[in-house]
């Protein structure tokens, strides 16, 4: 990189993470798990906050769960978040080579068959955390369109952007909506987790777990061309290694109801959490809009 202000010594702590990451990504999956777990742990008793919001949120989410449970539940979370530091410096600095011997690839053809037929494809996701790598590993065979949020720390937000485009993909500010319209014209697959909560304005609310949940719509309307077709993807950390899944195209959607499209996408996502409800991102505050009249959750 020979962008002179990297070099200023306030980055001098990132160029040291990133040395750090360079050598963690060259570890065994095993080893990075294992080591993962205790930082994960370590992570659980230093911030309280997050691990607040997941108590919370799990609890809601699973209300026959007793305290125990949802604590030990809780735990495993920080567990998969602490794995997820692995995981995201394999995504920015593991061979293909390594990726590809620790992936498990399912039901592809739902994919290649879209591509096939020049279809408009929108991947929809959701936030598990080891999100960064699934991203990585579906540039090994395809040209993906990433939509993503800039990171806080300019210096990772370039070595984000940079290894991802080395690989193929094109990289999308979540806000460029120009430019997302434009990918999906042009045939570009998106790769696209909308389950965070953007406000009333950019949400409806429909069941998650049965509470009523804000739910991005713009899902729905990305898909409205009749040409396009929304493939749920999902990428899950298993004893082995990792697991890419895709699922057959959703039928009959979008509905021309806002709130019943949002249903649809909220219970396929709900599906693949009852699979790895470890890893989902339990730590972002999903139920923080609440419908007029209900209490603050958090």
């Amino acid at each position: 990189m020979n962008n002179r202000k990297f070099y200023h010594p306030k980055f001098l702590p990132t160029w040291l993470l990133i040395g750090l990451m360079k050598l963690g990504a060259k570890l065994s999956f095993n080893t990075q798990v294992m080591i993962g777990k205790i930082m994960g742990m370590a992570l659980y008793r230093l911030f309280s906050r997050p691990r607040n919001i997941a108590f919370i949120n799990i609890s809601r989410c699973f209300p026959n769960k007793n305290k125990s449970e949802v604590e030990t539940l809780v735990k495993q979370n920080f567990e998969a978040l602490g794995i997820s530091i692995f995981e995201t410096a394999n995504a920015y600095f593991a061979t293909d080579k390594k990726i590809t011997s620790m992936l498990s690839i399912h039901n592809e053809h739902y994919l290649t068959q879209a591509i096939k037929d020049k279809q408009s494809v929108i991947l929809f996701s959701g936030h598990f955390v080891p999100l960064m790598l699934g991203g990585r590993a579906l540039l090994l065979k395809h040209h993906i369109a990433n939509i993503y949020r800039p990171q806080n720390n300019l210096l990772f937000d370039v070595i984000m952007r940079r290894v991802y485009e080395d690989h193929g993909a094109t990289m999308i500010k979540a806000k460029d909506i120009k430019s997302l319209l434009k990918a999906i014209k042009n045939k570009l697959p998106i790769w696209y987790a909308p389950d965070q909560d953007l406000g009333v304005n950019k949400c409806v609310f429909a069941p998650f777990f049965n509470i009523q949940t804000a739910t991005v719509s713009a899902t729905a309307r990305l898909a409205k061309d009749e040409s396009t077709v929304v493939i749920p993807f999902f990428f899950n950390r298993t004893e082995s290694g990792y697991s890419m899944n895709f699922e057959a195209p959703i039928d009959n959607y979008p509905n021309a109801d806002a709130t019943i499209s949002a249903t649809i996408t909220n219970k396929i996502l709900e599906a693949q959490i009852l699979k790895y409800p470890e890893q989902y991102l339990w730590m972002h505050k999903r139920f923080k809009t609440r419908p007029e009249g209900e209490s603050d959750f958090y």
